[in-house]
Parts: structure tokens; C-alpha cells; sequence
């Protein structure tokens, strides 16, 4: 917390996708342009290596690379988080202390898991947390995600933020994450000091409403999404809902229909980036899907279609 009580970090932290050649190679030039587009365009903050940045198709050398071209460009302008998740604990506690090292403001982690079967007893993921905290000074936010296939009880939860130091950030992305959220709050109090909303903001006007202070959202339009939750914290709730209720048919056609590959195709037709191409076994959208997300985002006019013009 800030010495007023404040949350070190609010607002909207977009996902920014890892972006590739049409031949798969890693573009770096690309990817800096992608991060200052997603400056430009309002970001609080920017998430890297998640897994809407396809990190699961990264080779470890790969992970460095991104991580220390991203950090060494922004040079601090915004905070970005690192997602160091990983099933060993011993990994992903040198992953997160590398990030450190790097530059990170906060690292982000799933719980242990892996396949459809593997995973831990609550206590071993109290542990794993633990041990990660214990090998950095940065907040670590808890990926509360379905992808990860493990209960993670409001109860735990404010119990592992009231006794592991550095973890203070959540980002609920089940269903009925408000509930969930409003819960946390309540168990936690001071020790919860990032609630998020997550999962594109499929619900972020309600997760708002729960008590959410921060979105980590996809990287296509930040400016969007600054137009819903600026006035909520500015008290205009009026406003930010008829804000939600414009960029809502965006927000569903990237969370139903799109994906991860939203932010890409969007930044390529923008000219923000030379390749919307995701890695093998991911495929490129169907033409009349892409032609639907292009269609539904032009009616927003959102930066992304008009930075690089």
C-alpha cells in the first residue's frame, strides 16, 4: 500500500500478446511497437507472458527475451507485471526473482497444475507461494483462472494474504466473480490490496460493483476500457455504464468468438504490428470470424485501427 492507504497499483493492465512473424520467429521490433501502442492507448500498466501472450508456446530462452526487450523499452513509463507460472515451485520462485532483477513491478501466478489430472493439496499450494514470496521483495498477484482447474476458496485466498508478505493482488476470472471478489474483500480486508477483474472484461462492470480496482483485460483497446472504468472511479456511474454497454459487443466477440488472437488482428489491421500469425497447434481466425471482430470494432473507432495511420 502507498503511504495514503492506496493500492500501489489500479486500473487497467492489459495482456499484451507476444507477437510473431508470419514464420513464427519472435518480433521483437513488433512487440515494441505492440507495448507502445498499448501505452498510448491508456494503459495503467501492461501484463506480459500470460497465457493470452501464448506463453505456453514459448521455449524458456524465448520467455527471457521478451521479458528483457519489453522491460528495457518501456524504462519504467508503466508498471508491467511478468506471469512467472510454473508447475515447480523451484522454477517459478527463479523465474519471478529474474523478473525482479529485470524490472518487474509484480509478478503474476497461476496455482500449481498440470493436464487435466495433476494437482496439489491446498497446503503444497500454500507452500509454492510461499517460497516464491520468500524469494522476492514485489507484490505477487494469484491468478484465480478455470484454466487451472483448482478450487481456490475466498477463505484461502485472504488467509495466504494475510500470512505469505507478498502476496496482496488477485485476479478472479471464475464464474461469478463478482461474488467471489465481494467475498475476498470482506475475509481480507486491508491484506487484499489488488481485487481484479479478469477474463476480458466479460464482467467488469459488475466485478466494479464487488469492489474490483483493477482490469487486466486483452491489449487491443485500452481506451475502451479507460472509457468504462474512469468514470466508475470518478463516480459517474451513469456514464460508465452506458460506456460498458458500447464496448460490451467488442468485449464478447473477443471473450466468445476470438480470443487471444483478438488483440493481434486488431493491432495488425491497425498497422500497429506486421503478423497477427499465433504459434502451431493455435490457428489463425476463420475469415468471416476475423471480418466480424474488424466489423464490431470499427463501429468504436478505438486507437488500435487508427495509431499507425
Amino acid at each position: 500500500m502507498t503511504a495514503q492507504g492506496q493500492p500501489r497499483y489500479r486500473g487497467v493492465f492489459p495482456v499484451a500478446p507476444t507477437v510473431f512473424t508470419d514464420s513464427g520467429d519472435l518480433d521483437l521490433d513488433g512487440q515494441r511497437r505492440a507495448i507502445d501502442f498499448m501505452i498510448d492507448a491508456g494503459s495503467h500498466g501492461i501484463c506480459i507472458l500470460a497465457n493470452f501472450s501464448e506463453q505456453f508456446v514459448l521455449t524458456d530462452a524465448e520467455r527471457e527475451q521478451v521479458q528483457d526487450a519489453v522491460l528495457e523499452h518501456v524504462a519504467g513509463r508503466v508498471p508491467i507485471i511478468v506471469t512467472t507460472t510454473h508447475f515447480g515451485t523451484a522454477v517459478c520462485a527463479e523465474r519471478s526473482r529474474r523478473a525482479q532483477e529485470a524490472g518487474a513491478a509484480m509478478v503474476m501466478i497461476m496455482p500449481p497444475y498440470h493436464g487435466a489430472t495433476f494437482r496439489v493439496p491446498e497446503e503444497s499450494i500454500f507452500q509454492f507461494y510461499q517460497r516464491v514470496s520468500d524469494a522476492i521483495d514485489i507484490p505477487i498477484m494469484i491468478q484465480d483462472a478455470p484454466v487451472a482447474g483448482t478450487p481456490l476458496s475466498p477463505a484461502f485466498l485472504a488467509r495466504m494474504a494475510r500470512e505469505i508478505e507478498n502476496v496482496s493482488y488477485f485476479k478472479i476470472e471464475v464464474p461469478q466473480a463478482a461474488a467471489k471478489l465481494r467475498t475476498l474483500i470482506e475475509l481480507g480486508g486491508d491484506a487484499i490490496e489488488g481485487p481484479w477483474d479478469g477474463e476480458e472484461a466479460i464482467t467488469l462492470l459488475a466485478d466494479l460493483d464487488a469492489g474490483a480496482t483493477g482490469a487486466m483485460t486483452g491489449g487491443g483497446y485500452p481506451d475502451g476500457i479507460r472509457q468504462i472504468t474512469d468514470p466508475y472511479e470518478a463516480g459517474r456511474r451513469e456514464e460508465a455504464i452506458e460506456a460498458y454497454g458500447r464496448w460490451l459487443p467488442l468485449i464478447n466477440y473477443e471473450n466468445r468468438q476470438a480470443g487471444l488472437i483478438a488483440a493481434k488482428v486488431l493491432m495488425k489491421e491497425g498497422g500497429v504490428i506486421k503478423s497477427e500469425a499465433v504459434r502451431h497447434p493455435l490457428q489463425p481466425l476463420h475469415p468471416k470470424t476475423r471480418a466480424g471482430l474488424i466489423e464490431t470494432a470499427r463501429r468504436l473507432d478505438p486507437l488500435v485501427l487508427r495509431w499507425a495511420r
